[in-house]
């Protein structure tokens, strides 16, 4: 079920980036990603309180509560970035670069959370990167 979920999470993030290319005309990228923030938060809280899920706040960690702000933070930073990045450049050139996260995320991963590194791996995020170069350059 996980590669379903994945796959839709491919076909929105597609969707996204079309969109916003389209929205953020005449848009300054700041405001613009606000807009799209606001509209993800009450989409977010609305699917908690839909999923009964409010009633887990009182048993999240302070350190769970530490990293969710940072990643929260670095959403931030990403989306800012990428809408600005957006505005000035063609979507073909941005998303594939955009998409490069998932070499770094594949690094820090094995970095930070020990998560293994196999032969497999390492050719999928050499190919990742030369198709980042091939189609932003």
């Amino acid at each position: 079920m996980w590669a379903v979920y994945a796959l839709l999470s491919a076909l929105f993030a597609a969707l996204t980036t079309i969109l916003a290319k389209v929205g953020i005309s005449g848009v300054n990228s700041h405001l613009a990603t606000a807009i799209r923030t606001a509209v993800v938060l009450i989409m977010a809280w609305g699917m908690v309180f839909l999923a009964n899920g409010q009633k887990g706040l009182s048993a999240i960690s302070n350190k769970s509560w530490l990293f969710l702000i940072l990643s929260g933070l670095a959403t931030g930073a990403s989306w800012l970035c990428y809408f600005k990045a957006l505005q000035i450049g063609d979507v073909s050139k941005v998303a594939p670069i955009d998409k490069s996260s998932i070499v770094l995320t594949l690094i820090l991963a094995f970095i930070f959370l020990h998560e293994g590194f196999t032969a497999k791996t390492l050719l999928g995020a050499l190919l990742i990167t030369a198709g980042t170069l091939l189609m932003a350059l």
